[in-house]
């Protein structure tokens, strides 16, 4: 299994086995002084690398996507996003922050504009969420950029993740796959971290996790020990902020006992090998916690997230009213997450069989474009 500090060179940013990702996302809410608070917050509890998500809401889901159910209740999730969208010039100021503190800054774009913005202001890397693993258009984009790039695999199967790849792979940039489960939280149950392994063998990338469980402890313990050479997890100021994550995300003084934690894991598997690391957890958090934290090693989707599979990850909807007989184009058509209100469409690697086709039926502006939507050319 690949082991190193990612594909970076280490040594700049201080890690050595495994890489801590703080993921601050929106959670500053647009407010820079905020951002700083969060940055300084991070580092000081332990991150390597701090990492927020660069928005704008019609990368991400129509406006008609309605109320979306949130660990922080039902969100109009089109305007919410509306409200943090934020310039390159603001993210560029946070990168330099982050640099200037000694840290990596990371950020996750939700589309073409937001991914050429991120190149644009000259990031060292980049990081893509798991609902974008199957937006088979951005990953040609950003494949095409040479940055190491991060990819989460929540609410995926494994031919979504070798699609994902196969761009980076064609143009030889380096990347790494996170586990994950898609669910808010996310049980320590559902985590079956035994996959780590096989996911960095079959696909030969150095694997991690990026754990949406509330415990600060058990998952990124277990995936140190499993094998993880990175672990993202949400941080907050206080889980009663009004950041979109805030009420999973860690405060920083848990996030300080995680850090704590994946370095002694860390020094321990150097020390005695994976297996007795595994073994004095047992005795830490229980044989059968343990165990079934760790799971079969079967990748498949995790039962909190299997509901979400075609609706939290992207699909081929329609930008406005389509009507019968319109061809389609890049003009009436969008590669957005569907949620829970709409009807998903067809997987974006279908776009270049849906363009130019003329529509068999009406299509309601925001609707899913499904197989019996699609016409002669």
């Amino acid at each position: 299994m690949k082991k190193s500090g990612f594909c970076i060179d280490a040594t700049t940013y201080g890690w050595s086995r495994v890489l801590i990702i703080a993921e601050i996302g929106t959670g500053h809410g647009g407010d820079e002084v905020k951002a700083a608070e969060l940055i300084a917050a991070a580092i000081e509890s332990g991150a390597d690398c701090v990492k927020f998500q660069h928005v704008y809401a019609d990368e991400i889901i129509h406006p008609a996507t309605g109320l979306v159910p949130l660990p922080g209740g039902p969100t109009p999730l089109y305007d919410t996003f509306k409200a943090l969208e934020t310039s390159p010039d603001f993210m560029s100021r946070l990168k330099e922050r982050v640099e200037s503190m000694g840290a990596l800054f990371l950020c996750t774009p939700f589309g073409l504009r937001s991914a050429r913005e991120l190149r644009d202001i000259g990031v060292h890397a980049m990081k893509i969420a798991s609902p974008e693993l199957n937006h088979a258009q951005l990953m040609e984009e950003i494949a095409t950029y040479g940055l190491p790039t991060i990819l989460s695999s929540g609410v995926s199967r494994l031919s979504d993740i070798e699609n994902a790849l196969e761009p980076f792979s064609q143009t030889g940039t380096s990347t790494a796959l996170l586990h994950c489960v898609t669910a808010y939280p996310a049980p320590e149950t559902d985590y079956n971290l035994r996959v780590l392994e096989a996911l960095s063998t079959l696909f030969g990338v150095p694997v991690g996790i990026s754990d949406h469980s509330a415990d600060p402890l058990v998952v990124p313990s277990l995936a140190v020990a499993s094998g993880a050479c990175i672990i993202e997890k949400h941080l907050c100021l206080s889980r009663q902020g009004d950041g979109l994550d805030d009420p999973i995300a860690l405060p920083p003084r848990d996030f300080e006992r995680m850090s704590a934690a994946v370095r002694r894991m860390s020094r321990l598997v150097e020390d005695i090998g994976a297996a007795a690391t595994i073994n004095a957890l047992k005795n830490e958090y229980g044989a059968t916690m343990t165990e079934a934290v760790l799971g079969d090693g079967h990748k498949r989707l995790a039962h909190s997230e299997a509901a979400n599979y075609s609706r939290t990850n992207r699909s081929i909807h329609a930008r406005r009213s389509i009507a019968r007989g319109e061809r389609f184009s890049a003009d009436n058509l969008a590669i957005l997450r569907t949620e829970k209100v709409l009807r998903p469409g067809l997987a974006p690697l279908q776009l270049p069989v849906v363009i130019g086709r003329r529509a068999a039926r009406d299509i309601p502006d925001g609707e899913g474009v499904e197989w019996a939507d699609l016409g002669s050319f």
